[in-house]
């Protein structure tokens, strides 16, 4: 993009570079990237099963539900996931990609764990394909939203080296206003 638009050369910070003077990469924002991102996608899936359950869309804790049920669960709790990765990406004061990246290894250990603590604890845990699920989309799902993330940067930047690429060829000097 800055070959095209000379102007933005070290004018405008490129999603692709390290963290600019402002978003200083320390291990605090970085852990803080992740938890956010963690718990964005925790409080989410906590509060949409509490919903789902107030207004018996989901049974009562300990009856089993339906495998259609199963489904909405497994859809929400992805799409959340990828709202999580993208919430990390965009705080993550650099490698957004990496941040993301840990918060699937997170979730992959915590489907994982889930799995194992009710493979065979009785119908009410649901068919043995939900856990299996939630393991298989944990990194796909937030690597989607990192990626999202860094596509929302680049437009950013996009839009701020023609900003400047239209003051850099048309100075306000230049420019008539009024008719």
């Amino acid at each position: 993009m800055s070959e095209t638009h000379p102007p933005c050369r070290g004018l405008v910070a490129s999603p692709a570079q390290t963290a600019s003077p402002a978003r200083i990469a320390t291990p605090a924002r970085s852990i803080g990237a992740v938890l956010a991102g963690f718990f964005a996608t925790f409080i989410l899936s906590v509060a949409t099963d509490l919903a789902l359950r107030a207004t018996d869309v989901f049974p009562p804790w300990g009856q089993r539900m339906s495998d259609a049920l199963f489904v909405l669960a497994t859809v929400y709790r992805t799409i959340y996931a990828v709202a999580g990765g993208y919430i990390t990406a965009r705080l993550a004061p650099d490698r957004p990609m990496g941040h993301a990246l840990t918060l699937g290894v997170i979730g992959l250990f915590a489907a994982i764990a889930g799995t194992i603590a009710t493979w065979d604890k009785g119908p009410e845990f649901g068919p043995k394909w939900y856990p299996l699920a939630l393991v298989v989309f944990a990194i796909p799902s937030v690597w989607l939203g990192g990626k999202l993330a860094l596509r929302a940067a680049t437009k950013k930047y996009e839009d701020a080296c023609l900003l400047i690429s239209d003051l850099w060829f048309f100075p306000p000097s230049q420019l008539q206003v009024g008719s």
